[in-house]
């Protein structure tokens, strides 16, 4: 019975000391990275009341957010799912309308169930938002400033998704098909499901929409090869300035990053209710699941009073964190200060503790556990003076 206190809920982890760390520093990486390209860090609090933290964007998180009542007020509030509509609804309430606006954050969120199989219900997530910018300058600055994030990871090699939820939309819209079976359709779209794809597009009249149709799950092209999309489906204006679009942000993505493999899912439903726009996942072998994400999702803060153009990425630095672990040389150890050390070495412990870690050692402490945090210790050298040594078994 004791030992099931030991025991943690499905999906949620927590962190020991070297992965406490670990993450830390990274975090402290990503702040600075945002910060050199202007977004301003905001921290959202951890419950908000529920009409609000659903409202607009968080509407479709609504089966994902915990849930509970105020025992001040009465109100249900719930835990953040996803940080995102809290960093919109700073914006609308605190930054006036027609003015880019960048903010960034980084901060745990809850979810009921786990987004897959290897996911975790307690992300630690972080990203950035670009409000008030409706042109695809904005897209293109998130995507890279994304991408700058991904290479501090060190993770390689990065394949980027491309998608347009426009072009899903348009082709729905000219279907003529009821709203059932558009959700049929789109959910077997979502999936791949070619042959229940080619059934429902049987029931389109218009030919060249039902060719279409049955077309987007096998639409899966490179950069070089996006011309035959072009081709494809131009013959629609909605369809066409999607395609260009992703076209323009893939050229300039492609000349930024050469190293990352960009390829256009037209299928790719990801958020297919959360954005209005482009949207983009970055994946890497050895995930499961994408490593970041975002999109487009223009008219956040229109229900508090601010209807605002938005973009962004988020990723989830525990994730991250598991490839970085792979990739690295171990943690940085510290000096040890042995017992017998007196006051004598206080001035040098206070100036190594500006740089590095100082571990004093500690009754009961044993030789195997010392060394696990430290590679190097404090002696007495040959005129009594205290210095750091290499700590070396055979001495």
């Amino acid at each position: 019975m004791k030992s099931a206190l030991w025991l943690l809920p499905d999906g949620i982890e927590e962190l020991l000391p070297e992965d406490a760390e670990r993450i830390e520093a990274f975090r402290s990486q990503l702040l600075g990275l945002y910060h050199s390209w202007g977004y301003q860090m905001v921290v959202p609090p951890l419950v908000e009341f529920l009409d609000s933290l659903l409202t607009g964007v968080g509407q479709d998180l609504e089966l994902q957010t915990f849930k509970l009542t105020d025992q001040v007020t009465g109100r249900l509030m719930g835990v953040r799912a996803d940080m995102t509509p809290q960093v919109a609804r700073i914006d609308a309430r605190f930054h006036p309308a027609g003015r880019a606006n960048r903010l960034c954050y980084i901060g745990s969120v809850l979810r009921t169930r786990a987004r897959t199989q290897l996911s975790s219900r307690s992300p630690l997530q972080s990203g950035c938002e670009l409000f008030g910018v409706a042109e695809v300058e904005a897209d293109i600055e998130i995507i890279s400033l994304m991408l700058e994030a991904l290479r501090l990871t060190g993770i390689q090699p990065v394949h980027l998704d491309l998608s347009h939820v426009a072009i899903s939309r348009q082709l729905l819209a000219l279907s003529g098909l009821d709203s059932a079976t558009q959700a049929a359709l789109s959910d077997a779209w979502r999936r791949k499901a070619v042959p229940e794809v080619d059934q429902i597009a049987k029931s389109v009249t218009d030919p060249k929409i039902a060719d279409a149709i049955r077309a987007l799950p096998r639409s899966m092209v490179s950069l070089s090869e996006l011309h035959t999309l072009i081709t494809r489906y131009g013959s629609d204006e909605v369809v066409k300035s999607s395609l260009l679009s992703l076209q323009r942000v893939a050229t300039v993505i492609s000349a930024r990053f050469p190293e990352v493999e960009i390829c256009f899912d037209l299928c790719e439903m990801r958020g297919y209710n959360y954005h209005t726009g482009l949207f983009f996942a970055a994946y890497s072998p050895g995930f499961g699941q994408a490593i970041a994400e975002g999109g487009r999702y223009d008219g956040v803060g229109e229900q508090f009073g601010t209807r605002r153009s938005a973009t962004g990425f988020s990723v989830d630095l525990r994730a991250l964190l598991k490839r970085r672990e792979d990739q690295a040389g171990g943690p940085v150890k510290g000096v040890l200060v042995p017992a017998e050390a007196d006051e004598s070495a206080w001035a040098l412990i206070q100036s190594l503790r500006q740089t590095e870690a100082v571990i004093c050692e500690m009754p009961g402490d044993t030789l195997a556990s010392l060394q696990q945090r430290c590679n190097r210790r404090l002696v007495r050298n040959a005129t009594g003076q205290w210095c750091v040594k290499d700590w070396n078994l055979d001495d």
